[in-house]
């Protein structure tokens, strides 16, 4: 969706003299329980959706006050709204590379350009963890056209989660996976992020509420993700409730140090960014 989506409640109205944050809302599945309450309070926040690339991009032509931005497109000039996030212990499913030859072998790799993020994680482990130096190409996910042209496709989203890898017979890496067996550490894929002053304490008490609304109705999130679809909808409950977490805790600030550094280690970055959070 592109458009500015407010969704009215009868129970409350903008107030007199103020306007609503402007925010960035990534469409995906996983984001949804983040940002599942925020339409109830127009008085509030003025939402829209795209995916996280389009998310970050707005933020930094200044289009939203406030994104759900992709970890690597953090910078120290912006703040983080404490608590909460996208994050996974692993496996996480929606983000994989896929192969047809071990990845250890792998000569070129086909990349999802929809998340800097994942891409960046690619690049990391196949560094540090892999320990094969593949040549990249950006490519739509389109995972047969990924694979006729190179030995690996990363893919991101629903496009990774409902990928049947064995019956294709391709050989399917799990990139949160890999990450927790190199560090030990969960991943953070991503996490509300604003322009210093742009939210009041009503405004982050708001988003606190969002997400444990979000959090408290995962099924009816993914039912909605899939409407009438009940076997997609069955799947995407069982990956919001196994695969998904939503919290932003000091091992998840940890891996975002140990990211920030590894990233700046390929160039990604220009040095580690320290993590910067709204005052509540």
């Amino acid at each position: 969706m592109s458009n500015w989506q407010r969704r009215q409640s009868p129970a409350c109205s903008p107030q007199a003299g103020t306007k609503p944050v402007r925010v960035g809302c990534v469409e995906y599945l996983n984001a949804r329980p983040l940002w599942h309450g925020l339409g109830n309070r127009p008085d509030l926040f003025s939402l829209k959706y795209d995916v996280p690339s389009r998310c970050s991009a707005w933020l930094h032509s200044g289009e939203v006050d406030l994104a759900l931005l992709s970890s690597i497109e953090y910078t120290p000039r912006y703040r983080v709204v404490p608590g909460a996030a996208i994050t996974s212990t692993g496996p996480v499913s929606s983000v994989a590379v896929f192969s047809r030859k071990p990845l250890t072998r792998a000569r070129t790799v086909a990349l999802d350009s929809s998340s800097r993020t994942s891409v960046t994680l690619m690049r990391v482990l196949c560094a540090e963890w892999f320990d094969i130096e593949p040549v990249y190409v950006t490519m739509g996910p389109d995972l047969p056209a990924m694979l006729k042209r190179c030995d690996a496709a990363l893919l991101i989203g629903d496009n990774a989660l409902f990928v049947d890898h064995k019956a294709l017979s391709l050989r399917k890496h799990d990139l949160c996976d890999e990450w927790r067996g190199m560090t030990g550490l969960p991943f953070v894929f991503a996490f509300w992020t604003g322009r210093p002053g742009a939210l009041t304490p009503a405004h982050l008490q708001a988003i606190r509420d969002s997400r444990e609304a979000g959090v408290a109705a995962l099924d009816d999130i993914a039912g909605a993700h899939y409407p009438g679809d009940e076997t997609l909808a069955a799947t995407g409950r069982a990956y919001l409730q196994k695969n998904i977490q939503y919290r932003l805790d000091v091992e998840c600030v940890a891996s975002l140090q140990r990211f920030y550094a590894s990233a700046s280690n390929l160039g990604v970055i220009q040095r580690a960014q320290p993590i910067r959070f709204f005052d509540s």
